[in-house]
């Protein structure tokens, strides 16, 4: 439903010469109102206008040249015009309201100029209201979009700014207004949540018109450090990594670039106090710090910006391999959460079948995160999975999995062109864009079931899978496969929660044979 609103975003007729008299004005604009002469209306409307064109007269203001501010400056002004300073008490926000539709109508009809192109708006406007209807937006929050979108349209000609010149300040100034725009809507003292509202909604109508180029991209400055992108491009040709890899060893090199300084003053002494420092705010990866340190000592090595004997100053960091023991839940446990798993609505669906892929299949939380629509074989029941090592793997797709996605895509699914198989359940209907989001699906299952005292997150039923596989009698080679390890070493590391077979080889503790 469009926004009531008295803009006309259609173009005026060309004009020549000096308008028509007052009386001429006058009549055509009843006439466009439907208003008779000398009816009560008309008496008032006539009052304020003739008074809003004897105080331009005093001012010698051309009628052609009015705009918002000067229509403010009438409303404020202490009247001292002949015939109509009696009414200056009661000349308040009716007549104000009178006389700005008169200027909208002196608008439309050619008289006053407005900003060059501003009636290209009224396409817009139409093509965005289509937009927020295919995005599926709750009935409020997309009335909320189109009227928001209205209402800048409307402010951009009265304010006379032109539209193709909108950046974030002309959105700021929207969104700080006191609204005297012809379009209806309450009235009252603008607050903080007001303001947060219009900078938002005003936004999301900018970056439409950006992106279908009807305004000018905004010039991003981003201030990237050279020696750094030279680094990511480095990482990206020449080793190969993930871009999430790429995101990490980026984002910790910029945090140790100040406590480093020039790569050619670097001595022992600094780098190993930048590893100290950083080490001790994260003392769970110092090890991951310390690879991420010498990785880019050999990008600068090779580029012959630091000395090659520093590689040997980082301080290596012990560590055990295989040392921690996996967290796990057991198999009824694991049947629990099945079970808390509610249908009752689309997004309760969906959250089910992930948490089966979780737990039927040990996936990882990036493997569902991105996983597409064309990734499951339907007619062989096979389910192409790529993970850590973008190698596409191949694994059966259980009945029970099975269902529980064909439930999704056939009822809880939104319609949206969109390749990957999970959506965001609220509109705009996007996927995942972190993993973390999977987690977060964890956890409210798990508060759902009124399931306490467990580990939080993704991965334990991926540690939980391969756990019970191992007690229920599967090789580490079975396990491997299922859980697409690289390396039999780390599959090795589930051999530590066998307990049954742990007690088979253990020996008797010396003080039990005295």
């Amino acid at each position: 439903m469009p926004t009531r609103s008295f803009v006309s975003f259609q173009p005026a007729p060309s004009r020549v010469g000096e308008p028509p008299s007052t009386n001429a004005l006058f009549s055509a604009f009843l006439s466009s109102l439907s208003v008779e002469e000398g009816t009560a209306c008309a008496v008032l409307y006539s009052a304020a206008i003739r008074h809003f064109l004897c105080w331009l007269g005093l001012r010698g203001i051309a009628l052609g040249t009015v705009d918002d501010r000067i229509v403010r400056r009438f409303e404020q002004h202490r009247c001292r015009c002949p015939r109509y300073s009696a009414q200056a008490t009661a000349y308040k926000a009716d007549l104000a309201a009178r006389v700005r539709r008169f200027v909208r109508f002196l608008e439309d009809q050619g008289y006053i100029d407005v900003a060059d192109g501003i009636y290209d708006l009224g396409r817009h406007l139409a093509d965005y209201s289509h937009m927020i209807d295919g995005l599926q937006l709750a009935k409020g929050v997309a009335q909320a979009y189109r009227s928001e979108a209205e209402h800048f349209a409307a402010w951009l000609r009265v304010s006379r700014c032109p539209w193709t010149d909108v950046d974030d300040t002309v959105t700021k100034q929207y969104a700080d207004h006191d609204c005297r725009c012809p379009v209806f809507r309450k009235r009252g003292k603008l607050t903080t949540s007001g303001r947060k509202r219009r900078r938002r909604c005003t936004r999301h109508f900018v970056e439409f018109l950006r992106d279908r180029r009807a305004i000018a991209p905004v010039a991003v400055k981003v201030v990237e450090d050279p020696q750094v992108a030279a680094y990511v491009g480095w990482l990206r040709q020449d080793r190969g990594v993930t871009d999430e890899t790429i995101r990490r060893y980026r984002a910790e090199i910029e945090r140790l670039m100040p406590m480093l300084g020039a790569p050619a003053q670097w001595d022992a002494a600094t780098l190993r106090d930048a590893f100290e420092r950083r080490s001790k705010e994260i003392p769970g990866s110092a090890s991951l710090l310390a690879t991420i340190m010498r990785s880019y000592l050999r990008f600068l090595i090779g580029r012959g910006q630091c000395r090659p004997a520093l590689l040997h100053a980082m301080p290596s960091v012990r560590r055990y391999r295989l040392s921690a023991l996996p967290r796990y839940i057991d198999p009824a446990t694991i049947e629990r959460i099945i079970a808390a798993c509610p249908t009752g609505r689309p997004v309760e669906v969906r959250d089910k079948a992930i948490i089966l892929l979780l737990a039927r299949l040990g996936l990882r939380a990036g493997d569902i995160r991105d996983m597409r629509l064309d990734d499951i074989d339907w007619r062989s029941g096979q389910l192409k999975v790529k993970g850590k090592t973008r190698r596409p793997d191949r694994l059966p797709l259980p009945q029970g999995v099975g269902d529980a996605i064909l439930a999704y895509l056939a009822a809880a699914r939104p319609t949206a062109i969109e390749a990957h198989l999970f959506l965001r359940s609220q509109a705009p209907f996007r996927p995942f864009s972190s993993s973390a989001e999977i987690a977060g699906i964890v956890a409210r299952t798990l508060e759902r079931g009124g399931i306490e005292g467990l580990p939080t997150g993704s991965h334990i039923f991926r540690h939980s899978l391969a756990t019970n596989m191992l007690r229920s009698g599967a090789g580490l080679e079975s396990i491997g496969t299922i859980l697409r390890h690289s390396s039999p070493e780390t599959t090795a590391i589930y051999a530590k929660t066998d307990l049954p077979m742990l007690l088979k080889i253990a020996q008797p503790w010396p003080g039990d044979l005295s």
